[in-house]
């Protein structure tokens, strides 16, 4: 929704939608093959790796993957830091719409 208002109101570049819903779909995808490679004893993907996808910006993904995959939703730590990760990120994207990160993001642009 934060994105969404912040393409309206063209306080976001209108590249951040396409950007969430790439890296949401990357981060759905692996947790799918973490979840995959779990039931099979194969190599897994990193917590961490998970975390920094969801810190990006893939964290819709990851919701998703955990609901309709069943995948990393019963390990409280896990939970805990993925909404920490979601808390950031909503935090940069809360401080890039703010007036600080406006003129931050227009005197980039005059570059």
């Amino acid at each position: 929704m934060l994105v969404g208002i912040g393409l309206f109101q063209k306080m976001l570049p209108y590249q951040i939608a396409p950007f969430y819903l790439i890296v949401s779909g990357f981060t759905f995808i692996a947790y799918g093959l973490d979840k995959s490679a779990a039931r099979k004893g194969n190599w897994r993907t990193k917590e961490s790796t998970l975390q920094l996808m969801a810190l990006i910006g893939g964290w819709p993904g990851a919701l998703l993957a955990q609901r309709w995959l069943r995948h990393k939703s019963q390990k409280v730590s896990f939970r805990i830091t993925l909404w920490l990760m979601i808390a950031i990120n909503i935090s940069i994207l809360m401080w890039i719409v703010s007036p600080g990160g406006q003129a931050l993001i227009n005197k980039l642009n005059t570059l």
